[in-house]
């Protein structure tokens, strides 16, 4: 399935970053006309849905003739997948021949049905991984873009996956420490980015702000603690709340839990309600979701009407929600895991820190010296904007891109 696009100007960035608007539109004249596809598993719901949103428009904006494909596959496929991206991340999970078959089998009938004629097809972590495998030869170049953590991946499943993984000619990780044979030969690192214009990270109006504030019962005048992650078990809601109580204890806090439900992530819904269950009745947990009408623009009011962030993933891939929270000038309190660590500094914008008490403790310290929260926050969107921002994002991929074809 071909997925509609907005259209999206590269002069509306300048104003973020003149530098990487101009070097783009210099690669844009390298490789005007070339027609490159991105594939990937949904069209809405999780990070990589967003920032193809975004992407996409702005190569075509550079003269590229860029596209972006979705799977069509049934529920039982994204429940295999479901399976593989935790046992990339390490989990202990046995994949059956009939869940491999399926997920070969739907590889193998998205190569003949989607639009994959191009000079460059970028495909989007495992659940396509295929494609180009079941592709007649051509002259296509093939890109991987791996967003998960698989620095200590389940070998078993890694090594069966990867074996028909031979038609690529980069691999992109969000950071090398992910990259492992056979790709150490091919990786880039490649960090992901957020749109500063996009409804979840634009300004705001105050009465924005205070119309969903009202609406989903935050009371502004009591620090507010956000967490944004989906409903799973990588994630680690039940120590973020932990982490919420443990800070109540010395100041009267909220903890908002901000979530969406993804299309290809089936046994979130089971977590959600686990999740729900742990928390229990306490009026100060939020539980704010797209099942109560959470979309972007509110994800966007909510981090701003934060006072900081917490993040208590144990294995991530590279959490944008943590620069999308420094973006709006509040510092993170996260454990120090995969690409979270590049984006907080410690000590500077940030505070890494990895059990209950010490994640509390950094929360305590920030609530307790309102100047280097203010600080933390300055700072923190300032490393945003240097190193994570969409315009970054487009220059990196097309210059990868004139690697491939050139």
């Amino acid at each position: 399935m071909t997925v509609e696009l907005p259209v999206k100007k590269l002069s509306d960035y300048s104003v973020f970053s003149k530098e990487d608007v101009e070097a783009i539109f210099e690669l844009g004249k390298e490789l005007k006309g070339l027609k490159v596809v991105h594939v990937n598993a949904t069209a809405y719901g999780g990070g990589v849905a967003e920032l193809l949103m975004t992407i996409v428009p702005l190569m075509r904006d550079a003269g590229l003739d860029a596209s972006w494909e979705v799977l069509e596959a049934p529920m039982e496929f994204f429940n295999v997948t479901k399976k593989l991206h935790n046992t990339l991340q390490g989990a202990d999970i046995e994949i059956s021949e009939e869940e491999w078959e399926l997920f070969e089998r739907v590889n193998e009938q998205n190569a003949r049905l989607l639009n994959l004629d191009a000079d460059v097809v970028i495909i989007h972590d495992p659940q396509p991984a295929y494609i180009p495998y079941y592709r007649p030869d051509s002259n296509t170049k093939y890109i991987w873009r791996c967003h998960i953590d698989t620095s200590t991946p389940n070998l078993k499943v890694w090594n069966r996956l990867t074996s028909k993984m031979t038609k690529y000619q980069k691999a992109l990780f969000h950071i090398l420490e992910y990259v492992r044979p056979p790709f150490d030969k091919i990786a880039v690192e490649f960090p992901p980015s957020i749109d500063p214009l996009s409804p979840k990270n634009r300004e705001l109006l105050e009465e924005e702000l205070k119309i969903i504030a009202e609406r989903f019962k935050i009371n502004t005048s009591k620090p507010l603690i956000t967490v944004v992650a989906r409903f799973d078990p990588w994630k680690d809601l039940f120590s973020a709340i932990d982490v919420y109580r443990k800070v109540k204890e010395r100041h009267d806090v909220q903890l908002a839990i901000v979530s969406a439900m993804a299309k290809d992530d089936p046994e979130g819904w089971i977590f959600f309600e686990d999740v729900l269950r742990y928390a229990g009745v306490d009026e100060d947990i939020l539980f704010l979701t797209d099942l109560k009408g959470v979309g972007h623009l509110e994800v966007n009011a909510i981090q701003r009407l934060s006072t900081l962030g917490l993040h208590t993933a144990t294995r991530e891939g590279f959490g944008l929600v943590i620069s999308e929270m420094m973006w709006k000038e509040h510092p993170v309190v996260a454990r120090p895991v995969g690409g979270v660590k590049i984006q907080i500094d410690d000590g500077v914008n940030g505070y890494l820190r990895t059990s209950v008490e010490e994640l509390s403790d950094a929360i305590c310290d920030l609530l307790e010296n309102k100047e280097k929260l203010s600080e933390f926050g300055k700072r923190a969107k300032e490393k945003v904007r240097r190193t994570y921002l969409s315009t970054a994002h487009v220059r990196r991929y097309l210059e990868v891109i004139k690697s491939v074809v050139k």
